[in-house]
Formats: C-alpha cells, structure tokens, sequence
C-alpha cells in the first residue's frame, strides 16, 4: 500500500474536536496503545501480550477499560503484517479478522489498519535528533529517498519517497527476500537453517529468532549444544556478560543487518539515510555501535563510496509506531485538497458558527458522528440532534446540497472507512449482521467507484448513437436479461421502436436485419458468451452500432462500438453476481435520462448536456444509496 502525510509537522494544541483517538501498534508478541487527546498529545500507553487474547477485538476492549474511555470514534492499527484488504492473517500470530466487521463491533467511525513499517516509516520524518542515533559516518540529503528497517519479531521493511510537501511511504515485505551468506561462517548458519526451512530468507537470520538460530548454528561448529530453553534474550545477555560465542553471534547478527541494510540503500537509492527501527536493535545498545554492520553496510565493492555517504541511524523514540499511525490518521480525516476526506468536512466547519442553533446541532451530528447521518433515516437524525425535520432539510440545503440523500451521497464519499476500498469477503459462518452488511457494503463501494471511474466521454458517444437512433435492440443473456427488459421499458417511452431479446436465437435473426441508424445495447457482466459475441457480429457487419455494458477488456467491449465499462469485485467462488445488476441499471438509467435530455432539448450544447448526465447519474447513485441504507436486501444474479 501506499499512503501519503505532508512533511510539514507540528500539531496545533488543543484537543481533537471528534474526541480522542485510539492509535495501536500491534506485533506478532505484544499489542501496545495509546490515546491522542490532541495532536501530538499521546498518552495512556499500556502493552498487552498478543496470546493473552483470542482476537484484535478483545484486546482493544480490554484496553478501552484499562484506560476509563466510554466512546471513541477514531482508530487507527499499525500492525506486523501485510493489509491488503479488509480480512487481515496476522503472519507472526495466530489472530484473523475482518477490519469493517471490527468496526462494528467496536462502534468505531473509522477503524484505519496499515503496516507498522508504513506507519514507522511515517514517523521518521518527524524524529528529533534526541529520537535517533547515528552509527558511522555519511549526510543525509535533504528532500531524498529514505530507508527503514527492523529487526523484531519479523523484519519490516519500508521506504520513504518525497513527493512535493509529502512522503510517500512503501508498503514492503522485503525482509522475506532469500539471505545471501556473504563468508564461510554465514555459509555455515545458511547450512544450518536450510534443515529447517526450505526456503531461507533475511527474517529468518537477522530478525530477533534469529539471533538465537546464529547461536546454535555456531555451537553446532564446536559441537556445543546450547540449552533447550535458550533464546534471543538469553543469548543478547550472555554477550554482554562477555561469552565469546555470544558475542560473536551478535557480530554474525549485525554483519548480517548491516549487508541488508545496504542491499535496501541501493535498491531504493536512500540517499536520505537508512534507519533502523523494531525492538532488538535498542536492546544491543553498546553491542551494536561496535560491530561490524557499518563496515558491512558499505561493502559494496563498486558502490563501497556511494554507500559511504549514506547515513544509517538507529531509531531510540520509545513507541515510535504511534507517531507515523497519528500522522496517517490525521492525514486521512484532514480536509487538505486532494486528501481522503471529502470537502464537505470543511464546509460544515466553515459554516458552523453562521447557522442557527438547531441547525448547528445537525452540524456537530455530522462532525461527530456522520455515520448517524449516513445510515439512519431523517426521524433519527433529527431526533438524535433534538431538531425538527425540516431543519435537517435547511441544513443540508444551506450546505448546497439537493437534500437529505445528496448530502448524505457527498458526507458517504468523504468519509474514511465509510465506503470499503476493497471487497469485504463473506464467509460461511458469518452471522445475519456481518454478511448483510458486507453486501450492502459491497454494493455501495462499487456503485461510488463506478461514478469515479465511469467514462463519460463514451457515455456522451453512446447517448449521441442513442438519440438519434432509427431502432434500439437490448440483448441480454440469463439475469442480464432482466436488464434488457428494463432498458426496454424505459425507452420504448421516448417513441423509438424498441424491443429487447434474451433468447441467443432471437437476438441473432434479429441482428440481421438491423442496418445503418440502428443500435444494439448489449449487457453482459463477463462479456465473452459466444452466442451474445455472435449475435454482435452480426449486428456490426450490417451497418448497426453496438453499445456494450460489461466488463473492461471483454471481447465484448472490444467489439463494441463503444463500451460503458462497470468494473467492480464479486464473489468468484459463490458464482454469484450481487453487484453486476444493479451497476448495470444504473447505467441504463443514465442513459434514460441522458436521451429524454437530449430530445427533450436538441439545441442544448454538448458539454451542457454531458453535464446534466453527470447530475442525473449523481441523483440516481443516491438514490440507491438511499434504498440500501434504509434495509433493501439484495437480489442475487447469475
């Protein structure tokens, strides 16, 4: 993943006017938090052992007691392990879970879970000179590329990357790249490992257990055989009570970090230094300054100079994970231009002290709590902000919006966590709660991508073939008949001959006595059914245009003569299509709508036309929306 926070720091004082924050950095041993009452005003810090718990949620549970807190509305986890969606499989730990349904259960606003490397290497920006210690020589560049590892429970990996007032942070898992032993006693600990794992990579050497594995593999050279109970803090204690094989692991160890740690100053060319972070570096303290990982680190034959000039530190802040998860957070609730939260933050705090009283509880409503605003019904919100209903309506007009459903559509865009980036997976087991929210969710996320994503220039195409059409035929195979059949009921009424076709032999005899000024509108989720491709071809090779809603790069959008594309995820393994339909009459109202505008007004200009589609299309996204949000369920398709 890649996330983005301004290199311009400084938290402003006074306290987060949507109450404290809950910031976490969980690892594969302990799960640590703390509060932000306000920016940079961290606190209430406890540490709780990972196995001490069945599950994320527990935890945080546990701690909102601890801490004497009632309600929090935003939270964000940097957590040892890669995010890539909403189920998160913790690798270092037992614990899975759904990041939304967690959400839920813990009645969170928004719930922002990233990799701790990504969060560490966020803070790093930040860092004081008290927070970080450098080892060996080398300046770093201002306004360049930074690298970051840790040696822990794992070894995380990330990057930093300007980008104008920002860093841009790369999510890695680079510590899984396979160890290269660079002499014959790492020739020996490889020899040793491989008996173990097939595979070998840097984790598995220079992340905490591994200090531990270099220990018994050199022993295993004296045949020495090392205490069963022996473990990484045993062996970093023996060292420092001056046991040479102890203290020639540790030196293994850091030569090891330190040929890694070059290997990610030339692969990412951070020339902004390399830091260090995780908790087994600190813990080497004196150890670590005198062993040979600087002197590795620039043994890089040919690039020995290059590296020379590259700085590595070490970093010392205590709980540093909480600075780069604060950052982010603050980043994706901000209202700068271009962030994740939508203008219409910023415009109910601008216009907050100019509404009238009533009007300013329905503001701190949406401020506070917009997910009240988003999922209950104007009987709700107005009670809950102890107004009447035509003041909601007075608010959300006063803000520029067309009414509830508008603001409630532009408060659901800006919201983080609001409306899921990917696919919630529903799974067996799942109760009624948990997979009726997920599909509803589902729905909503791909029905606001697709009006981020949707074409408009091939929407206005198709409306002018459409228009000015002499005959309309829709084609549609199985459920996607169900489309054609609604498509032929909503334009059969602008007096064109219209007729719509779910029979593959039908559409075919039909397709070939189509000619010029006539249009085919095909609705296929997968685009590739044979008889609906031939049936097109027919179509195409007498003069017909042929307008195709599918999927991108279908050999039906590629035959098309122009393609209106509604990508989104299904559910593969369940062969059940609970998004398609609904995105597919969706765009068949734009295009209702974008016809009746245009033969209602023929002397209306191009881009004044484009423009009410876009409008209209905005009006009927809402009004799904709508209909989701007050309990529709959904109805499954092939």
């Amino acid at each position: 993943m890649s996330t983005g926070v301004p290199t311009r720091a400084a938290p402003s004082t006074g306290q987060h006017a949507d109450g404290p924050r809950l910031l976490a950095d969980i690892g594969g041993t302990n799960a640590r938090f703390a509060l932000e009452a306000g920016p940079g005003d961290i606190g209430a810090i406890h540490v709780y052992p990972c196995a001490d718990y069945p599950g994320v949620a527990e935890v945080i549970r546990q701690y909102l007691r601890d801490a004497k807190i009632e309600r929090v509305n935003h939270a964000a986890i940097a957590i040892a392990n890669p995010v890539d969606g909403d189920e998160v499989r913790m690798t270092n730990h037992d614990w899975t879970f759904s990041i939304e349904a967690t959400r839920r259960a813990l009645g969170f606003d928004t719930l922002l879970v990233v990799n701790d490397f990504t969060a560490l290497a966020m803070a790093v920006p930040g860092l004081t000179e008290a927070q970080r210690v450098q080892v060996g020589g080398g300046e770093r560049r201002q306004h360049s590329v930074i690298g970051l590892l840790g040696p822990g429970t794992g070894l995380g990996v990330s990057g930093l990357i300007p980008a104008d007032d920002r860093w841009i942070a790369l999510g890695s898992e680079g510590g899984h790249a396979s160890f290269a032993p660079q002499d014959e006693r790492e020739d020996l600990v490889m020899q040793y490992a491989r008996k173990k794992w097939p595979h070998v990579s840097f984790e598995r050497v220079c992340a905490g257990p591994g200090i531990e594995l270099i220990y018994r593999a050199l022993a295993g050279r004296e045949n020495k055989r090392p205490a069963a109970s022996l473990d990484t803090a045993g062996v970093v204690k023996r060292a420092q009570d001056g046991e040479a094989l102890a203290l020639e692991t540790v030196d293994c160890f850091c030569g090891i970090l330190g040929n890694f740690a070059g290997n990610i100053a030339v692969t990412l060319g951070a020339l902004g230094g390399i830091y260090i972070g995780g908790g087994v570096v600190p813990r080497l303290g004196e150890l670590f300054g005198r062993s040979p990982f600087r002197a590795r680190f620039e043994e890089k034959g040919r690039f020995t100079s290059y590296l020379a000039n590259v700085p590595t530190y070490v970093i010392t802040a205590e709980y540093p994970a909480f600075l780069g998860v604060s950052a982010i957070l603050a980043e994706q609730l901000s209202n700068r231009p271009g962030g994740a939260s939508s203008a219409v933050f910023e415009r109910i705090r601008q216009m907050r002290n100019a509404l009238t009283p009533a009007e300013r509880r329905v503001a701190d409503l949406a401020l506070d709590h917009p997910r009240s605003i988003i999922n209950d019904p104007i009987v709700d919100i107005a009670r809950k902000a102890d107004v009447s209903q035509p003041t909601v309506i007075r608010f959300c007009r006063s803000l520029g919006c067309q009414g509830l459903s508008d603001f409630k559509l532009k408060l659901a865009t800006g919201l983080t966590g609001t409306i899921p980036v990917s696919h919630s997976q529903v799974h067996l087991g799942d109760t009624a709660t948990d997979f009726g929210a997920k599909v509803l969710d589902n729905t909503v996320s791909a029905i606001l991508q697709l009006r981020e994503h949707l074409n408009f220039e091939h929407v206005e195409t198709a409306l002018d073939l459409l228009a000015g059409a002499r005959r309309i035929e829709f084609y549609g195979l199985g459920n996607s008949n169900i489309v054609a059949q609604d498509a032929h009921y909503k334009f059969f009424r602008f007096g064109i001959p219209t007729i719509a076709y779910g029979d593959p032999y039908m559409q075919a005899a039909s397709a070939a006595l189509l000619g010029k000024g006539d249009v085919v509108v095909a609705v296929s989720k997968a685009g590739r059914a044979q008889e609906l491709l031939r049936a097109v071809d027919v179509a195409l090779q007498t003069g017909a245009k042929v307008i195709a809603i599918t999927s991108s790069n279908t050999p039906l959008a590629k035959r098309a003569t122009v393609a209106l594309e509604t990508d989104h995820i299904e559910i593969r393994e369940s062969q059940l299509s609970m998004i398609s339909r609904i995105l597919h009459l969706l765009m068949i109202d734009i295009l209702a709508v974008g016809v009746a505008i245009r033969r209602a007004s023929p002397e209306a200009n191009v881009n004044g036309a484009l423009s009410r589609v876009r409008r209209h299309a905005d009006e009927d996204t809402t009004a799904v929306l709508d209909w989701l949000s007050h309990g529709a369920s959904s109805t499954l398709e092939e």
